[in-house]
């Protein structure tokens, strides 16, 4: 299992490359003009509405680029930006060439208990013979089993260093790059990361940059 490439495109978006099939998640306001000028895709999936995890300002351009792509979020995005998007929700499959799409969870993390939650719907990503993806989102609370790759949320207003740490420890993948990191100053970020890599249990943890790429 060693065909998957995962490139970082800022913040939370990944462009996940696979059984010939390329799939971005996640184009928010934090990710680079380059991500909103990608080709080729066979699919855009979005977690939730929070504008860094969906530029619509940008994402117009975005789509336009790429007429043909399968447009996947959660049910309160799909209300929202209407235009031939599908609503995704915990367990519905969605197959797209050679990936699959899974719906995970349904609820955004509680940010303060003032704040309403939002919908979340995090996406496990699989193929024949590739590793299995996942992307929460904006969450902890849930854990799928059979998780290869965990592209993990490092920091964020809803979550603290210890619950980042046991939620890597209820996943348990094999590999993990950090993912909803420019939260994080450049001058902590090695705090965040030495805690995490020295207590999560995750050998293969691969500090990947805003714009690196890496294969598993």
């Amino acid at each position: 299992m060693d065909d998957m490439q995962i490139t970082r495109f800022g913040h939370a978006a990944i462009l996940v490359e696979a059984a010939d099939t390329r799939l971005l998640i996640d184009p928010g306001v934090f990710s680079p003009d380059e991500t909103f000028a990608l080709e080729g895709l066979d699919a855009i999936v979005v977690t939730h509405q929070h504008p860094d995890h969906l530029d619509q300002d940008r994402a117009t351009g975005l789509l336009e680029r790429n007429p043909d792509a399968v447009l996947i979020c959660d049910p309160e995005t799909a209300s929202q930006v209407g235009g031939g998007w599908t609503s995704n929700t915990d367990g519905t499959e969605t197959v797209v060439k050679g990936l699959t799409i899974r719906g995970v969870g349904a609820r955004h993390a509680v940010i303060l208990p003032e704040i309403p939650r939002i919908a979340n719907v995090g996406v496990l990503v699989s193929a024949a013979d590739e590793p299995v993806l996942f992307h929460p989102g904006d969450t902890y609370e849930y854990a799928p089993e059979g998780v290869d790759v965990l592209a993990l949320p490092l920091s964020a207003p809803w979550a603290k260093l210890s619950e980042t740490v046991e939620f890597v420890q209820r996943v348990s993948p094999t590999s993990l790059i950090p993912i909803h990191d420019r939260t994080v100053s450049d001058a902590a970020y090695g705090i965040y990361w030495g805690q995490l890599t020295a207590h999560s249990g995750v050998e293969d943890a691969r500090l990947l940059g805003q714009t690196d790429a890496s294969a598993f």
